[in-house]
């Protein structure tokens, strides 16, 4: 059984970061691509930034150039450091897993965490 657990939202201003955190409990961590969505207020979950099998990092373009997504491979986990954050950005972030990626839908991926909250003021 995977288990994914997010951490590390919070409220910020305009302008801030913050830095989420995603742990993944199985020892094949490695086997699997993995991805950030977020889901704003009254609006659909949408995908933010994705690691395919290969290990190729690709964004969202709202994201893109103020998001960064790694690994952290000594400690299982995926990381989205967040920069220049905006009121757009607000929203419960979630961290996804799936063994083989096919795209970065949110129907491509079967493992997903609880979601951790993110509020960006103006």
């Amino acid at each position: 059984q995977i288990q994914l657990m997010e951490s590390g939202g919070g409220s910020v201003q305009a302008g801030g970061s913050l830095r989420l955190s995603c742990n993944f409990a199985s020892p094949s961590y490695n086997d699997y691509c993995m991805a950030w969505f977020r889901q704003a207020p009254g609006k659909e979950r949408e995908w933010v930034a994705g690691i395919n099998n290969d290990k190729r990092i690709t964004y969202s373009d709202p994201v893109k150039g103020r998001f960064t997504a790694s690994q952290d491979n000594g400690k299982n986990s995926i990381i989205l450091q967040m920069n220049n954050l905006k009121p757009e950005d607000t929203g419960v972030y979630y961290c996804a897993a799936e063994l083989n990626c096919y795209g970065f839908g949110e129907l491509d991926f079967g493992y997903w965490g609880q979601g951790t909250q993110v509020t960006v003021s103006s």
